[in-house]
């Protein structure tokens, strides 16, 4: 069984309580909400006892072996609460896993969490056996397009009503910070308890924690987004993040590019030269948008673009204009985004 949703968790968790609940995924909100709810299921089912194994380096798995095994001479529930931030649970844990998922007793709660599950972890035996046998709740990332209904929906939990100006702006500043936006919220619901916010509240009221990262980068030069590149690596520098990751993604990127035109060219689909290019993700689509937009023509010029970008970041690069490696880095990065139209 799978939940997408917390609100279908939370139902499900309102009739009955599985042995076993599986939570994997990236959005800390979300997965922290998802534990949440099924830790106040199983106190209200009268799980008296909650056991917290993190499984760190050095972490010994007889002891949640031990405790799987160990239900007590009263008969009281309890829940085990399994953390992996890793995903990896080494080969001893991998077969804990394995025998803990196939001996469930009702008994007792087994709550595991790990970090989004990507096909490498899918295709374990491990994860294939608590999957089988578990509630699974595969947490989703909040599309950037969802951001502005998300906030709408949380606010009027509160009491609160916004504009759309409002909800935009919140959007903006909360991007890829979910636990951060849900703070605002409940800031919010405290400085307006009259409900009515709209852009000039928000933007007395909020500070810029936007977290990006590289990904969204990528996804943004990719899709042609020039105002977010230039927005992202903006908020990027000012993080004090180091610029020879994003010129490597951008060389990757390129290049990527480059294979998907040449297969194209040999009579490939775009959606299949995109998918042998091993992308994946939000940043599939918008790599198919970018082959699809860019013109052959158009790529000895990135090329040359990204020649200068590696030597601006290695600082051999004999362009004045290549000399600043973040200024390099935007104008490379807007002549992806419209390589027929930048200079």
């Amino acid at each position: 069984m799978t939940f997408t949703s917390l609100e279908d968790l939370e139902k499900h968790l309102a009739q009955t309580l599985a042995p076993l609940y599986l939570i994997h995924g990236d959005e800390p909100l979300f997965v922290q909400e998802a534990g949440d709810a099924i830790r106040a299921a199983a106190v209200r089912a009268g799980c008296a006892e909650r056991e917290v194994f993190v499984v760190e380096q050095g972490f010994k798995w007889d002891s949640f072996r031990v405790a799987g095994g160990n239900l007590g001479l009263f008969g009281d529930r309890r829940l085990l609460d399994v953390r992996i931030p890793t995903g990896k649970p080494g080969v001893d844990g991998a077969k804990v896993l394995e025998n803990h998922a196939q001996a469930l007793d009702d008994r007792q709660v087994t709550m595991i969490t790990l970090p989004r599950a990507d096909r490498a972890m899918q295709a374990t035996s491990w994860f294939k056996a608590l999957s089988a046998a578990a509630v699974v709740v595969p947490v989703q990332p909040l599309a950037r397009e969802a951001l502005s209904r998300w906030f709408e929906t949380r606010l009027k939990k509160r009491g609160l009503r916004a504009t759309p100006d409002a909800l935009a702006m919140l959007a903006l500043h909360y991007e890829n910070n979910l636990l951060a936006a849900q703070q605002e919220i409940e800031k919010l619901a405290l400085l307006f308890p009259d409900g009515e916010l709209d852009a000039a509240k928000i933007e007395s009221a909020i500070a810029d924690v936007a977290r990006y990262d590289v990904y969204a980068l990528s996804e943004a030069w990719l899709a042609g987004d020039a105002p977010r590149v230039t927005r992202l690596i903006y908020s990027l520098q000012q993080e004090g993040e180091a610029p020879t990751l994003l010129v490597w993604q951008f060389a990757e990127d390129v290049h990527a590019l480059c294979a998907i035109r040449a297969n194209v060219l040999r009579g490939t689909s775009v959606t299949q030269a995109v998918r042998e290019a091993r992308i994946w993700g939000r940043r599939q689509a918008a790599m198919e948008k970018a082959a699809r937009r860019i013109p052959n023509a158009d790529l000895p010029k990135l090329l040359n673009a990204l020649a200068k970008l590696d030597a601006s970041a290695k600082g051999l690069v004999a362009d004045n204009a290549y000399r600043d490696i973040w200024q390099s880095l935007t104008s490379s990065a807007l002549l992806l985004c419209g390589a027929s139209h930048a200079q």
